[in-house]
């Protein structure tokens, strides 16, 4: 049973990691495109609004943090070998 249970993990995280960052990432495109005011193609105008442009650069802020860190994650021995920095000092090797 253990193997199911580990094969359910992976493919929960796959599907948060894989189909959750690209919508945060379409999320904070169209915040920040609805933010920054103009014309629409059906020649609807909007005003701009910095609220919405706030939350857009935040949620690309975040993806961008999610995205180093996986980075950081996997290349974390190279890192400990070459440099001597254990980034993630609290999880166990």
């Amino acid at each position: 049973m253990t193997y199911f249970e580990s094969i359910f993990k992976v493919l929960v995280v796959g599907l948060i990691l894989g189909a959750g960052l690209p919508a945060l990432f379409a999320s904070g495109m169209l915040a920040y495109s609805f933010g920054a005011g103009g014309e629409e193609a059906d020649h609807a105008v909007h005003k701009p609004n910095p609220a919405l442009k706030f939350v857009g650069i935040v949620l690309f802020l975040f993806v961008a943090l999610v995205i180093v860190t996986a980075v950081a994650w996997i290349t974390r021995s190279t890192i400990i070998h070459h440099f001597g920095v254990d980034l993630f000092p609290m999880l166990k090797k």
